[in-house]
């Protein structure tokens, strides 16, 4: 328990918690002021070995409980870079974090629709999507006991070979995305995704013989047609300037050998991967591009246009709704901003034996649950907006209430108090201090004296529904 709110409160090495405890009333209430580190490696190995227990009293609770009706059920993918050489799970793959070279970690959070953590898998480093999408589909149906949930996935998580898996365990729906091909297949002449289904709004439901007992869901957003037109023309003329120099290069004598230059040219093309837009003739002694307008075109006509699949019926979800479900996907990019950087700050990784790791990963998901509640709760306290409308087109980008405007301009709460974030307010909690006292002349063994709470503090435990202890129970 001290691991965890130690995660969520002062976030470190587990030798460094150890000795933050000290400074803190946490130690004394939990008994862990003489905690050494075998004492926290043992706590460690014990929780990793009851993660089933807990995960499946979390997943019943929120995913199999009233309180999700839809049963639906959000997965996703991400990793943090390993310090050392010796975790058996540190491996060289794809890195989310941006960390080129190192060796790292997968991991797979589960949440339900409204984005808090019920499950985690750790995976090792190089272990691609769809894999990990298969072990979280067996956890759900083997180790929680779940039928007839839903799915909801990226176009990179849920493929479709992981589809056909789907159909084979039987019991399960999703929610995803097609991807860039298929799309460009169903817009093809023939095709029934065509421009004209967008004259009267931005979604319309279609259907193709590809995709049998399926729903496919078109959707264009305007916004993002602009900024993928605006970010491909940026980047086409990124590659066009080094591209012309290396044609200078080239016709100077100063480059040649096809195979040279070859190699710059492709180191060019692949930064900001624009090979498919270009045209390219090298010789040993000349180089010329020309852009591939057919092709930049075609792709220019399905900027801003996506399609969803699901197998959920119109009956329980309408295509607005089919949208708005796979829009919930950020609702788990949350939760991992919250998990890596924001809140709990998992990574990197300093632990090198692989029970280790998955404890110390289970630890941070059961903080970022508790972080998930404290956020709901301390939302009139912080910069969260509490009432965020349901907008009225779905595929339109969401906008803030009248309130978290208020609360932006203003600095301050609709109780009048200043609006903070939630850090912040932790560092604010963190003053009200309790002090052991002796009077002289009295019983030496003193008694204990809270400071005087000040109203953001009293309004903090009010929203919890709990008046401030004197000891944490």
């Amino acid at each position: 328990m001290a691991l965890i709110i130690a995660r969520v409160c002062r976030p470190a090495s587990k030798l460094a918690t150890t000795r933050w405890w000290t400074d803190t009333t946490l130690a004394a209430d939990l008994g862990v002021a003489d905690a050494t580190t075998d004492e926290v490696y043992a706590a460690m190995d014990w929780l990793v070995e009851r993660q089933d227990s807990v995960e499946r009293k979390l997943v019943r609770a929120h995913l199999g409980g009233p309180d999700n009706p839809d049963r639906l059920a959000l997965f996703d993918l991400s990793s943090s870079w390993v310090t050392g050489r010796c975790c058996p799970l540190a491996a060289r793959g794809y890195s989310r974090d941006g960390k080129k070279g190192l060796p790292q970690i997968e991991y797979g959070l589960l949440t339900d629709p409204a984005g808090r953590p019920v499950a985690v898998r750790v995976l090792p480093g190089n272990t691609a999507d769809p894999t990990a999408f298969t072990g979280i589909v067996q956890a759900v149906k083997d180790t929680f006991k779940l039928t007839d949930m839903v799915m909801v996935g990226d176009r990179g998580m849920i493929t479709s070979a992981r589809v056909e898996a789907l159909k084979e365990l039987g019991g399960l729906g999703w929610v995803t995305a097609l991807r860039a091909p298929a799309v460009a297949a169903l817009a093809a002449d023939d095709g029934p995704l065509q421009m004209t289904l967008f004259d009267q709004a931005n979604l319309a439901e279609i259907t193709h013989p590809s995709f049998p007992g399926e729903r496919l869901v078109a959707c264009r957003n305007p916004a993002l047609a602009t900024e993928r037109a605006r970010k491909r023309l940026a980047l086409l003329e990124a590659t066009e300037a080094e591209l012309t120099k290396i044609v200078a290069a080239v016709q100077t004598g100063r480059l040649t050998d096809a195979g040279k230059i070859g190699i710059r040219v492709g180191k060019v093309i692949g930064r900001h991967k624009m090979a498919k837009h270009y045209i390219l003739d090298i010789t040993d002694t000349a180089f010329t591009f020309t852009p591939n307008t057919d092709h930049i075109t075609t792709e220019a006509a399905l900027d801003g246009i996506y399609v969803i699949r699901t197998t959920v019926g119109p009956e329980q979800m309408d295509p607005a709704k089919v949208v708005a479900t796979y829009k919930t996907l950020a609702r788990v990019e949350r939760a991992f901003r919250s998990i890596k950087a924001i809140d709990v700050d998992l990574r990197p990784i300093h632990h090198h034996l692989e029970t280790r790791v998955r404890a110390h990963v289970l630890i941070c998901m059961l903080a970022t649950y508790l972080v998930w509640h404290l956020r709901q709760a301390w939302a009139p306290l912080t910069f969260t907006d509490e009432n965020r409308p349901d907008p009225a087109d779905p595929v339109a980008p969401a906008r803030r209430s009248a309130g978290a405007d208020h609360k932006a301009a203003t600095k301050t709460t609709t109780d009048d108090q200043p609006a903070r974030s939630f850090t912040n307010l932790l560092d604010h909690l963190a003053t009200l201090t309790r002090n052991h006292l002796h009077v002289a002349g009295q019983d030496e063994s003193g008694f204990d004296l809270l400071a005087i709470p000040t109203p953001t503090q009293r309004r903090a435990f009010e929203l919890i529904d709990s008046a401030i202890p004197l000891t944490l129970k």
